[in-house]
């Protein structure tokens, strides 16, 4: 995976003059269309009532985006961080401009920084516990005779909840819980679902920050455009506030630093959502040396256990929360046929999970052994990649990880990976579960070939064009 360092933008490869003003004036009117059609499209409705107007106005901002990053890569490095910034704030705001429209998670962050507040774990009982009745209001627990709004359901007994699996505990680890405390505790009375979108909209414009940290060092600070003007952040990071970008933003703080503050920053990551434990490997690309692989794997341990332990005294092993039941109920077994839909063409159904499995494995092993330390977002990238294809959830808020590992390596073919959950979530009215997760998963498997062998056509041109080595004299 080692190879020549990555190109970056410099005064030679800039256009002068009017040239270059027209690009940064075209890269704004761009954005502004961009985030036009984001909250156009957020007002249209849930993805109960509008699932095809949000899957084509989705669409259309994805074709905006793609045209801002083709004009913003050849605009001089301090406009462009500007455009960035100014970009990345209008995109969080967009993200704002509606309630959520296709989860309903964030009801229950707000519930579990409630039942926090009140001195109770949140791994203790479940929303619709009558031990925690008084906690209800009618936001969360509306008196709606039918209950039949977008989000709501009601249980067995009768009570009507906008929190989903009201009968289960949280799966949600400390880290995230902390947060939810967090937003709670800063949150005025009767403020409902916005102050969890504001908190979604501050952590993905530090994500931009921190991106542009890593990537101004190399000259290259557009590509944290990639993350910051991506339409998955407005949708996914704000509008429906996931969690997720909390475990993205010290992913990102974590491969850009090193040692142990590299693995405790991990670690933190993980204690989110567990998904970022996937850029372990990257993280220890191409290390050989014992006692660094301690240092960093160890502080990555160390903070999961700090984490949980004030957990682990109040709710034993309750803090597993809802997350084995979760497992089994999204599919992630032998033999089930809701999951790794690539797989599952080529091989049985029972098979596919344990080939999953071993290709993974084989794949971090690639990474940690072959990975380039200078760069390892680009290990962590593949085996993310890799593990989202493979596994194919339709659930399109687990590629926030992924855009930004993008951001970071510039491969932008992986951006598909991203859309493919998307269309899998929305896209019902198209093609049927089945059908719709191969094309769609399918579909971002050819695009990433096609960007690789692009990518790999292009550098060994590079390396003809340069013509052999002089030989020593």
């Amino acid at each position: 995976m080692r190879e020549a360092p990555a190109e970056t933008s410099s005064p030679a490869r800039q256009p002068a003059g009017p040239a270059r003003t027209a690009r940064v004036v075209v890269t704004a009117v761009l954005l502004a269309a961009l985030v036009a059609v984001l909250v156009v499209t957020l007002r249209a409705g849930d993805s109960r009532s509008a699932s095809g107007t949000l899957l084509a106005g989705y669409g259309v901002a994805w074709a905006l985006f793609a045209a801002a990053l083709w004009t913003v890569r050849r605009v001089p490095v301090r406009a462009a961080t500007g455009l960035v910034l100014a970009g990345s704030a209008a995109i969080a705001l967009a993200g704002l401009a509606a309630p959520p429209r296709t989860s309903d998670d964030m009801f229950r962050y707000a519930w579990d920084g409630r039942v926090q507040a009140a001195g109770i774990s949140p791994y203790a009982f479940p929303p619709a516990a009558p031990e925690l009745s008084r906690l209800r209001d009618d936001w969360l627990f509306p008196p709606a005779p039918d209950c039949a709004g977008w989000g709501l359901t009601r249980t067995a007994e009768g009570l009507c909840v906008r929190i989903n699996r009201p009968t289960v505990p949280t799966i949600y680890p400390p880290v995230a819980e902390g947060w939810f405390l967090g937003v709670h505790a800063l949150s005025p009375p009767d403020a409902r679902h916005k102050p969890v979108q504001v908190g979604g909209a501050v952590l993905a414009f530090g994500t931009t920050l921190a991106l542009l940290r890593a990537l101004r060092r190399r000259g290259d600070p557009w590509r944290a455009a990639l993350w910051g003007w991506c339409p998955a952040v407005a949708w996914e990071a704000v509008n429906n506030a996931h969690i997720d970008t909390l475990g993205v933003l010290l992913a990102v703080l974590a491969l850009t630093t090193a040692g142990a503050r590299r693995g405790a920053l991990l670690g933190a990551a993980i204690a989110v959502k567990v998904l970022p434990v996937l850029v372990l490997p990257g993280a220890l690309s191409g290390e050989r040396r014992p006692a660094h692989i301690l240092r960093v794997a160890g502080a990555a341990v160390a903070a999961v256990v700090v984490v949980y332990l004030p957990y682990v005294l109040a709710s034993g092993a309750g803090v597993l929360g809802y997350l084995p039941g979760y497992l089994h109920e999204e599919g992630y077994e032998p033999g089930d046929v809701r999951r790794f839909a690539l797989l599952r063409l080529v091989l049985p159904d029972a098979a596919a999970a344990p080939a999953a499995a071993v290709l993974l494995a084989l794949t971090a092993l690639f990474v940690w052994r072959r990975g380039d330390p200078a760069r390892p977002w680009r290990g962590a990238l593949l085996l993310t990649g890799a593990t989202l294809l493979l596994l194919s959830p339709n659930y399109p808020w687990y590629a926030l990880l992924l855009v930004a590992l993008v951001a970071l390596d510039g491969r932008w073919e992986w951006l598909a990976v991203s859309l493919a959950g998307t269309f899998l979530y929305l896209g019902s009215e198209l093609l049927p579960g089945a059908s719709r997760q191969a094309w769609a998963y399918g579909a971002a498997a050819v695009v990433v070939g096609v960007g690789a062998w692009l990518r790999a056509r292009r550098r060994s041109g590079a390396v003809r064009a340069a013509g052999p080595r002089p030989s020593p004299a």
